[in-house]
């Protein structure tokens, strides 16, 4: 393949890519405000008590701390960082690039403590992949827990999704997981797959590889504990603001929410954004909030929607204002947007 050729298949996915974010974005905001009266959000988002959107900030601050803190307890096996604080920049840096291209952040990030710290940026970057499979485990771990408590949120799943897969998805991830410790097991299983298809058996191998690759980091039985309890910390302090803004609303006062039902949002909120994706999960958010406030409490889609754009607007803004003075503090020479992260200077570093 020529030069010319590969640069060719460069644009056109970037077009395919930016034309897919693009179509999510207005859609999901269409979508989000096409029943909506502007007159009633306007006079509902007057009336919040905004001294409570204020209060989750610290909240949300430590959240993204806890974040920092558990790549810490996944780096201690490799590397000995200098500064949580390092950490804490790289985190909300990468934050800040999340809200301006999808899942940007998470090449950012190792980039940032990379430079700080002069180590190998595709180690980070193999800790960045785990932290993806921990917090989509802990995620399911939490719908599993929510779902045996209050069976409210199958109002919300598509009527062909039937809840028990979330179990069957649950024990998946936790087979794929186990099974990057034992790479023999995996191989073997792989061996059905080659004559069948070269090409397939040399992807998934790949994958494989690269998940016990990442998964060789934080390979400690010692750390398996803290490593929980960190993950669940940052969920539950993920669903304390949307407790909190419960609060700034006179909704509250009829439906009594509580802390399961904050929950439940963070859970629709983390799903819908997973699949779909959009810069700072903009519409996207505000749709999934929405309709789980009208189908699973009976609140008003007025009220609904000035609920996800109060909880939506305080967090992307601590994450915006702190990843700016952060970005600035790192003092980053090259522009993060002018970065190729190729498999070849990914083996170079």
């Amino acid at each position: 393949m020529t030069k010319s050729e590969i640069n060719l298949n460069k644009i056109l996915k970037n077009i395919l890519k930016y034309t897919l974010t693009g179509v999510i974005l207005f859609g999901s905001i269409y979508l989000s405000f096409r029943n909506i009266e502007f007159a009633k959000l306007s006079d509902i988002l007057k009336t919040v008590n905004y001294w409570w959107v204020i209060a989750t900030i610290p909240v949300i601050l430590l959240s993204h701390w806890v974040r920092a803190l558990r790549w810490k307890t996944m780096l201690n096996p490799i590397m000995k960082v200098s500064s949580l604080l390092n950490l804490f920049s790289a985190v909300m840096i990468g934050y800040f690039f999340n809200n301006i291209i999808p899942r940007g952040g998470e090449f950012i990030r190792p980039y940032v403590l990379s430079k700080r710290e002069k180590v190998s940026f595709s180690s980070l970057f193999a800790t960045i992949l785990i932290e993806r499979i921990l917090d989509v485990l802990f995620l399911m771990i939490i719908f599993a827990s929510v779902f045996a408590y209050s069976d409210k949120i199958v109002n919300i799943l598509p009527k062909q999704i039937n809840p028990s897969y979330i179990y069957i998805l649950l024990l998946l991830l936790i087979v794929i997981i186990i099974s990057t410790f034992f790479p023999p097991v995996v191989h073997f299983l792989l061996k059905f797959v080659k004559p069948f298809s070269e090409k397939l058996f040399n992807k998934l191998t790949d994958i494989f590889n690269k998940l016990q690759s990442g998964f060789a980091i934080i390979k400690n039985p010692s750390l398996y504990l803290r490593l929980s309890i960190e993950s669940l910390s940052i969920w539950l302090l993920y669903a304390l603001p949307l407790y909190f803004i419960f609060f700034a609303f006179p909704f509250q006062t009829t439906y009594n929410l509580g802390v399961i039902d904050a929950l439940m949002l963070v859970i629709v909120a983390g799903v819908g954004v997973t699949i779909a994706p959009s810069p700072g999960a903009i519409g996207v958010y505000h749709l999934l909030i929405t309709t789980a406030m009208v189908q699973l409490y009976g609140i008003s889609a007025e009220e609904g929607m000035a609920y996800a754009i109060v909880t939506h607007f305080v967090s992307r803004a601590v994450e915006l204002i702190t990843g700016l003075v952060f970005y600035l503090r790192e003092n980053i020479g090259t522009s993060p947007f002018s970065m190729n992260f190729s498999s070849s200077e990914l083996e170079k570093s």
